[in-house]
């Protein structure tokens, strides 16, 4: 039988998922200064929900308040009290008011948190972020105490989760967050048991994995996202990758999702980083494909069985559909597309050919700069300003309902981090 968009997809627990579409991961900034889910979210997710997706994935639920991937986001780090047991329940079921999945994704910020938020965040070893601006502060290695206290909180966020009404949890693994920091040989320089071999290295993520599991049992989507590479010299590359999902479906894991790059290498939105990309031989394609990791996801699918998701770049009905029938994915995941055109999923499914590129239209420099653009750091700054525009659009989504496809990018940049300094503001009044 021919595999489409709307085919279902029955994960190895047993679970369905009523078709192919997934919103992918984004992260929002709309809980409360603490950490709590809010109307916001409940407005934003069931939009996304009436938006005929099969699937939707939280953005990071972190399990540190310490250790925020950014201000704004739920946080999960002991058994939740009642407020927060409401509140993540009336979230949850606004987010699957249409009969979709709502899976949380669960994860630490590491080395890629903020000094704003902790000037010395803990990682796997002291490798500092090799970006401008002193945004990051040194790192501090983890103990194996704070390593098993960490994977008990995995657990811990992971049952809640549960009960409140979410219909699976991810384990963020990718993008050069904590995990993905223990996976990198590059990040990871520890001497213990956590180290060195690349068993040592996916050690924290397959406790994680067999924590999380014995926290919500055998009959409950479990999913890892992982990166595909890390497209760094020295990094996590595709090799390293593929064993990993290996063990991965022996921990008898339900999907995986397959992505890559890191904040100094954002290989994952399309945006150049500081140093040039260390290209993988396993995907020569990549570059012209219309999404970012089909080859790598179909590389991998030679050789295990444990359904993938692939997320990145997908704009066509034809691109997501042939990676369906030729098994290099089982789930699509759609991202940015979905901050305007939240019905996107529902119009791919009657028959619609296309969504619109808007990141393509997206520019911090008037056109009369836009030599400027020669240089890498300049490069890299308008394309995290274009990022902005999106997370303004969830804003809008959020608070009122609604997206502006016209809004001006410099605009967008100064309101989001503006709201950034605020919540921040208010959180240290708190703490």
């Amino acid at each position: 039988m021919d595999v489409t968009l709307a085919s279902t997809l029955e994960l190895p627990c047993g679970a369905v998922l009523p078709n192919r579409i997934s919103k992918a991961a984004m992260t929002e900034g709309l809980a409360t200064p603490d950490g709590r889910p809010t109307p916001e979210l409940e407005r934003l997710y069931g939009i996304w929900s009436d938006g005929g997706a099969g699937m939707l994935l939280s953005g990071n639920i972190i399990v540190d308040r310490d250790h925020l991937e950014r201000p704004g986001n739920v946080v999960i780090e002991t058994e939740p009290d009642a407020d927060m047991k409401a509140r993540l329940a009336d979230w949850a079921k606004a987010a699957t008011r249409a009969g979709n999945h709502f899976w949380a994704q669960i994860s630490h910020g590491g080395r890629q948190t903020q000094k704003v938020v902790n000037p010395h965040p803990r990682s796997s070893s002291d490798v500092q972020l090799a970006l401008p601006g002193g945004q990051f502060g040194k790192p501090v290695p983890l103990t194996r105490a704070e390593i098993a206290d960490l994977v008990d909180r995995w657990a811990v966020a992971a049952r809640a989760c549960k009960e409140a009404g979410f219909t699976g949890v991810q384990v963020h693994g990718a993008h050069g967050y904590l995990v993905s920091q223990f996976l990198s040989p590059r990040v990871n320089l520890r001497t213990d048991e956590y180290g060195g071999s690349l068993e040592n290295r996916a050690r924290f993520l397959l406790e994680i994995v067999a924590a999380v599991r014995a926290a919500v049992g055998p009959g409950f989507p479990v999913s890892v996202k992982l990166n595909s590479a890390d497209f760094q010299k020295g990094g996590f590359d595709f090799g390293d990758s593929l064993q990993v999902v290996k063990w991965l479906e022996a921990a008898l894991v339900d999907l995986i999702e397959i992505s890559g790059g890191t904040y100094e290498q954002p290989r994952l939105l399309g945006v150049e980083g500081q140093e040039a990309i260390d290209e993988q031989a396993i995907a020569p394609s990549t570059a012209a494909r219309e999404a970012y990791f089909v080859d790598f996801a179909e590389a991998m699918q030679a050789e295990v069985s444990v359904p993938l998701m692939v997320t990145g770049g997908f704009r066509t009905r034809h691109a997501m559909e042939q990676a369906l029938a030729s098994g290099a994915a089982d789930v699509i995941g759609l991202g940015r597309p979905l901050c305007v055109d939240t019905d996107a999923p529902a119009r791919l499914l009657e028959g619609a050919a296309e969504l619109a590129r808007y990141e393509d239209r997206l520019d911090l420099l008037p056109d009369w700069l836009g030599f400027l653009k020669r240089f890498q750091t300049i490069k890299a700054i308008n394309g995290f300003a274009g990022i902005y525009w999106f997370y303004q659009q969830i804003w809008l989504l959020g608070h009122e309902g609604r997206t502006d496809p016209g809004f001006a990018v410099f605009k967008a940049f100064r309101l989001v981090d503006a709201r950034g300094k605020r919540i921040m503001k208010q959180r240290r009044a708190l703490l």
